[in-house]
């Protein structure tokens, strides 16, 4: 609880709860506050059962006999106390408090002035019900004709990759495409920010929506896309022209700068990356250095590995049986992801500072 208390103040969470229009009208075993309290730990906690999460939130509490009489309720009136809180207030507790971190001295946060962004997408198995079958869709299943076991939630997140911080995040079902969900996070970016993506992104449409924010791009091009030589650069980069594929006369392109490498000891020394940027000043920008910079978009994929096998549990499915509640877990693990990314941050910080971590988070009791 200190820690969920720490970096969701109750006053904050009350705040939110209200916005949303979840206030109870009456005295409640189960306030709201507490529930969003209880959503958080559950994902914190995964995959433990209700009952259990809910005696680990209060049991700090209990020995400082600051209870009182309060019980721990039954299972079926934790599963009504969720669904009258609904989705929005985690939502919008995670809209609130996404913001990034990472200063000009913490590890791999930045380069040559530039905050350090990734985008990529990830999908989440969910309970096989009717209703998320129909609310998410089920993908098919490459193995054969035969459809995958499980609906899945697609998510697209844009990460801070010194931090690991999820900055943004759009959820939907499986019908739709990463690059649909991609091209709603321009939202959340800024001047003073390189965005990291892989191969499928490059798109003169969600090319021109994240430029048009102020950030600078470092794509990836897929293997058959040619980008015809326009002018040579010093540090045998080149500049060259993207079309839409709406553009049929391809009298609108935009310009980028591309550049080609081969990594070395990797079994596949004839395979040639090429990356896509909008840093078109080569001497400011070499290319080497830009090359030596794109294995930062990997970082996404640990920051996906943290929140479906170490923080949700491997192979884990989400145990909610509605579209509502399923989008009320992941937000939750947003959140939870969060907190415990904030805690590690700090802790770091002070450690390098003072060569100790400081006591963070205080325990709050009776903060819920």
């Amino acid at each position: 609880m200190g820690l969920l208390t720490w970096v969701y103040p109750p006053g904050l969470v009350d705040r939110v709860v209200a916005a949303c229009g979840r206030v109870e009208r009456r005295r409640r075993l189960l306030p709201a506050r507490l529930v969003v309290y209880f959503v958080l730990g559950l994902a914190l906690f995964s995959p433990a059962p209700y009952l259990e999460v809910m005696r680990h939130l209060v049991e700090g509490l209990r020995g400082l006999g600051l209870l009182g009489d309060w019980r721990i309720p039954a299972r079926s009136s934790l599963f009504r106390a969720r669904q009258r809180l609904g989705t929005e207030p985690l939502r919008v507790l995670f809209t609130s408090t996404a913001k990034p971190l990472a200063t000009a001295e913490t590890p791999g946060a930045f380069w040559r002035g530039l905050r350090l962004l990734a985008v990529d997408g990830t999908c989440w198995d969910v309970a096989d019900t009717p209703a998320n079958e129909a609310a998410f869709g089920r993908p098919g299943n490459s193995r054969g004709p035969d459809r995958c076991s499980f609906p899945r939630v697609r998510m697209a997140c844009l990460v801070e990759t010194g931090t690991h911080l999820v900055l943004d995040a759009e959820l939907a079902g499986c019908r739709t495409g990463e690059v649909a969900l991609v091209g709603r996070l321009p939202r959340s970016c800024g001047p003073g920010q390189l965005l990291l993506a892989d191969r499928e992104f490059l798109g003169v449409p969600l090319w021109r929506a994240f430029t048009a924010t102020g950030a600078d791009l470092l794509w990836r091009v897929p293997a058959n896309r040619r980008l015809p030589v326009d002018r040579m650069l010093r540090d045998g980069s080149w500049l060259s022209r993207i079309h839409a594929c709406t553009d049929p006369t391809r009298s609108d392109p935009v310009t980028v700068r591309v550049l080609a490498y081969r990594l070395a000891g990797t079994g596949r020394a004839a395979d040639e990356y090429r990356l896509a940027t909008s840093l078109l000043d080569a001497r400011r920008y070499p290319a080497r250095q830009l090359a030596a910079l794109y294995h930062e978009r990997w970082e996404v994929e640990a920051v996906f590995a943290e929140l479906k096998t170490h923080q949700r549990g491997a192979h884990v499915v989400l145990s909610s049986k509605t579209p509502d509640g399923v989008l009320q877990q992941i937000w939750a693990h947003l959140l939870v992801h969060r907190a415990l990314h904030e805690l590690m941050w700090r802790t770091a910080g002070d450690w390098i500072q003072t060569g100790s971590p400081s006591p963070r988070p205080c325990a709050r009791p009776g903060a819920a």
